[in-house]
């Protein structure tokens, strides 16, 4: 038993498949379809956007999916490129320096790899936890900028011009530069299929609906939108021979399954391309998780983030052992798994065999397809990424988040993605630090008639004559530990006849060491000017481990349960007793 719950807990394929029947296999296959005709055309574009052979995309959406089925626990998220991963991808690429096709696809291939032992390794040590670095305004912020970025990289697509540039200044100096080189025809078909894309995606479905069909059979000729882009705008070329008027085309895509391939262990490769797979595993896992657990929560299922890990771990090592690059769970194709009414993680590994037959069948139709239909599909895609309503949202609600938020966008624009994420997580870690810094302490009051002590400057409240009573309201640490000391030494130097000082602990999750040492300083010092220093509700965890040192014994105080014990216990000429008699009478 116990080893069947092992395997299950690292294979959940073992869960879901002993109940598979032929009418889930039959959602799945449905949901199978649909995400199929949305993910060719995706899959061709995302590896454009990564500066790799367009067959690379369809590659890494074959294998990552099966291993997704076998050891993901999400039933509905569709694995495979995503815009901002290859954006990431071409990058963390871009530092090596090279300019062998092959080369690249091998360094794409590494990074894949690197990423997925990155994601298998903290998912086996349940490390999954690390991603909370990273804060949802911070992750918003990215994914804009990001989303700026590809829609910029893209427009030379678009006019059929050379620009290059990792940076929106570098980007926008280029496309100024050479668009008076831009090729009309290209134009004109980039933007047909930019204006079609964006129809599509709003007013195709209503119009099919309103023409008679079905909701699923509308839903799903809406989703083959881009696919009809692509195969019109395909067959213009191919007919009009529209390559040979300067309109440039995907070329030859090899026929056949995935290559086995292998990652490469070069030590200089690594090191350059090890930060970069630890940022694309973490950015990836996040939105990946976050898509995953939305889409469980309508059907209240449920996730395990670190086997998510693993699988998205096995899923980028099967993409690097069969010729593809970094994937990760997309939001836009999971979504319409989820619409489609995908059951289980079976319909990835059915997504899949429609891409391998997409590979052994169709790749000799791609030769003629133009990069400016696959910018128009890579462009209408991430748009509906940017929003800049979160600067707004941020500004409004805490200063400290819209510090780190504008200074992921900007930094991301303007140096690069990896600087933006890495600044971005950095600076919430060191805002967070400063926050905590300085916690917020509040002298309180007894609320007449109640049990309850609330801040004196908000609230009509009653204080005792020679008693300070200051709650704390953030664990203490050794960020904190000193500013502690600090406020309340001060606050007894302006007090007179001052016999008690009551540290109220409510909101003290965690005492470390610093902490404690501060906690011995403030009980040592207001003990040689004869103040006695009490502590209340201090929660059990944390009065466990203050009972491992020496502070309980030598506490000049007490450690009430309740504040309003400490109240009644301090309280002049009043009994206890007498005191809770007469509350309970009011």
């Amino acid at each position: 038993m116990q080893l069947s719950r092992r395997l299950t807990r690292y294979l959940p394929i073992l869960d879901w498949a002993r109940s598979y029947d032929r009418n889930t296999a039959t959602s799945d296959l449905v949901a199978a379809v649909i995400v199929t005709i949305m993910l060719i055309p995706q899959s061709l574009a995302y590896a454009l956007l990564a500066g790799l052979p367009a067959e690379m995309g369809l590659y890494a959406s074959i294998l990552p999916l099966v291993a997704y089925a076998i050891f993901g626990t999400s039933r509905a998220l569709a694995v495979g490129p995503v815009a901002v991963v290859s954006l990431m991808t071409a990058a963390a690429i871009g530092q090596l320096g090279l300019s062998d096709p092959a080369q690249i696809a091998l360094a794409a291939v590494t990074l894949a790899f690197i990423s997925g032992v990155f994601l298998v390794a903290i998912g086996v040590l349940r490390l999954g936890f690390l991603a909370n670095f990273l804060s949802h305004p911070v992750i918003a912020g990215f994914i804009t900028a990001s989303g700026v970025l590809i829609a910029a990289s893209q427009l030379k697509h678009i006019f059929g011009i050379s620009a290059e540039g990792h940076t929106l200044v570098d980007l926008v100096g280029a496309l100024i530069a050479h668009l008076p080189e831009t090729n009309l025809i290209t134009l004109g078909i980039g933007g047909a299929a930019t204006a079609f894309l964006f129809w599509v995606r709003k007013g195709l479905k209503p119009l099919l609906r309103r023409m008679g069909f079905g909701p699923r059979m509308a839903d799903i000729l809406a989703k083959a939108g881009p696919v009809a882009a692509v195969a019109v705008t395909t067959l213009l070329t191919w007919g009009l021979g529209l390559n040979e008027m300067g309109v440039k085309v995907v070329g030859e895509v090899p026929m056949g399954l995935p290559p086995l391939s292998a990652p490469s262990f070069d030590l200089t490769m690594w090191k350059t391309l090890l930060m970069p797979a630890i940022l694309i595993s973490i950015i990836g896992f996040v939105e990946s998780v976050s898509v995953a657990q939305t889409l469980a929560a309508k059907r209240r299922q449920r996730i395990d983030p670190d086997q998510e890990l693993i699988g998205l771990g096995a899923s980028n090592i099967g993409s690097a052992l069969s010729g593809g690059f970094p994937v990760t769970g997309g939001f836009s194709r999971s979504v319409v798994n989820f619409d489609a009414g995908a059951e289980t993680p079976a319909a990835g590994a059915y997504t899949a065999v429609g891409i391998g037959l997409a590979t052994l069948l169709l790749t000799p139709l791609l030769f003629f397809l133009p990069k400016a239909t696959l910018a128009a599909t890579i462009i209408v895609a991430v748009l509906s990424l940017v929003d800049f309503s979160i600067l707004k949202k941020t500004w409004t609600y805490s200063k400290v988040d819209f510090t780190a938020v504008s200074a992921t966008i900007v930094l991301t624009l303007l140096v690069g993605v990896e600087v933006g994420v890495s600044a971005g997580v950095l600076l919430s870690i060191l805002l967070h630090l400063y926050k905590t810094s300085k916690p917020h302490v509040a002298e309180v009051g007894l609320m007449p008639g109640t049990h309850h002590f609330r801040n004196v400057l908000r609230h009509d409240v009653e204080t005792l004559p020679g008693v300070l009573t200051l709650r704390v309201d953030e664990s203490l640490y050794f960020v904190n530990a000193r500013f502690l000391e600090e406020y309340v030494l001060a606050r007894v130097a302006e007090c007179r006849n001052l016999r008690h000082v009551v540290l109220m602990f409510p909101a003290v999750n965690e005492v470390d060491m610093s902490a404690l040492e501060t906690l011995e300083e403030i009980n040592r010092r207001l003990s040689e000017q004869g103040i006695t220093l009490h502590l209340t509700e201090v929660k059990g965890p944390v009065m466990d481990r203050l009972k491992r040192s020496h502070f309980l014994q030598d506490l000049s105080g007490q450690v009430f349960l309740s504040q309003y014990e400490a109240w009644c216990a301090l309280k002049p000429n009043t009994s206890s007793g007498a005191e809770e008699e007469s509350v309970a009478a009011q």
